[in-house]
């Protein structure tokens, strides 16, 4: 826009980046050599882009690219918009089908193991961002019905690659290229080790309220003290604290009970899922009666219909006289279902839960367990510990309704 004039002619204020002498981009740093100009592709939703940057070289920092800090694709070769399609698309199919679907819908042509890479990866930083804090709780305490909020805790086995099987594989491929007469392309270092089985157990941990409106699920594949540190972190996220009233609802599993009495003692009830409870009853009486004999339902009726409408101690009164009664292989097994029920009378008042309107089954955790663990238990799949929690991690971030907030902030770093 014209700022002045002389004569008839009008004069314009030059650009402060015009001005002479002024650079675009700082000076080269000292101690740094030109090596000459290449070329990066980024791959965006639009398409693959070209670049074509200075690159320059010293002994002691290698090779440094400037331009692509400046550009923001110097960590990421894949702009947020591919990852994040990439991402979700992987939640629920093969990376085999991610690569037709986005070909199809989004003209993007990526190959099967790319996706793969791009995907364990972003699941990896996932991980590292909810436990460094960085991504926030969809919901807390304040936005539960009445102020009550509702925890959970199990574990659950997914496939992972054994030691066993990646010494087969390294052995067969190294046959394989001794007689074709080529090299290895495998990356220096030492190889990535299995794990010590076929299968491993994830934790998995739920808050949620009781009208189960909101949720925030989170998973890992480290030990119970790993869970526990877990349980501290999430209660902080979701201000567990804060709640006029929080319980949780698990299996009864002692290493369960004990992280929850040392990480989250501000829990006004422990309540042991009512599924359970019930399967040990029916195992019991299966053992005393037999599974075909007409009194077993009876006598299942008896003690659960005692423990739900009065409690288990009245259970374990009317379960006294069989204990007597019988011996052997069947006196073992009442007494065990005595021994099972007896340290576990506080968890078990469901009368009392019930009246106050607590939720005394675990479904909610239990439907977790199966749905973030669907997509890595397809036919023939085996993962490696770390990819397997990446992916899990990624399902849990769509089950918890942080997805949008993730990448949000993957578009502004």
């Amino acid at each position: 826009m014209p700022t002045g004039s002389s004569g008839n002619r009008p004069t314009r204020r030059s650009s402060a980046s015009c001005r002479q002498g002024r650079r675009l981009f700082p000076p080269r740093p000292k101690g740094l050599r030109n090596k000459g100009r290449k070329t990066v592709t980024h791959q965006t939703v639009n398409g693959a882009v070209a670049i074509e940057r200075t690159v320059y070289w010293s002994k002691a920092a290698g090779s440094v690219h400037p331009a692509d800090s400046w550009l923001g694709i110097e960590q990421y070769s894949v702009s947020p918009g591919v990852r994040e399609m990439c991402s979700l698309e992987s939640l629920d199919s093969s990376f085999v089908g991610v690569s037709r679907s986005l070909k199809r819908t989004a003209q993007l042509t990526l190959s099967e193991d790319r996706i793969r890479r791009v995907v364990e990866a972003e699941g990896r930083t996932v991980v590292r961002a909810e436990r460094s804090g960085l991504i926030a709780a969809s919901f807390t305490s304040a936005d539960c019905c009445d102020g009550v909020m509702v925890t959970g805790a199990d574990g659950v086995f997914v496939p992972v690659v054994p030691e066993t099987q990646k010494a087969r594989r390294r052995a067969t491929e190294a046959a394989k290229r001794k007689a074709e007469g080529r090299n290895s392309t495998r990356r220096r270092g030492r190889p990535k080790k299995g794990a010590a089985g076929e299968y491993k157990e994830a934790k998995v941990l739920t808050f949620y309220s009781q009208d189960k409106s909101n949720t925030h699920v989170v998973t890992t594949l480290g030990d119970c003290n790993e869970l526990g540190r877990m349980m501290r972190r999430e209660g902080r996220k979701v201000k567990l604290g804060e709640a006029k009233f929080s319980y949780s609802v698990a299996d009864g599993a002692k290493w369960i009970e004990r992280q929850y009495q040392v990480n989250l003692p501000m829990l006004g009830a422990n309540i042991l899922d009512w599924y359970h409870f019930k399967e040990h009853v029916v195992e019991t009486s299966h053992s005393v009666y037999g599974e075909a004999n007409p009194k077993t339902k009876a006598w299942q009726r008896k003690m659960l219909d005692a423990a739900w409408q009065q409690g288990s101690l009245v259970m374990l009164h009317r379960l006294g006289p069989y204990v007597r009664r019988h011996t052997d292989e069947r006196r073992e097994s009442l007494e065990s279902l005595r021994g099972y029920v007896e340290p576990r009378i506080s968890k078990t008042d469901y009368p009392s839960f019930r009246a106050a309107g607590y939720d005394c089954g675990s479904g909610p955790t239990e439907s977790q367990c199966g749905t973030l663990t669907a997509r890595v238990k397809g036919p023939g799949m085996r993962w490696d510990s770390d990819n397997v929690e990446a992916m899990l991690a990624l399902s849990a971030l769509d089950h918890s309704r942080q997805w949008t907030a993730y990448w949000k902030l993957q578009r502004a770093a």
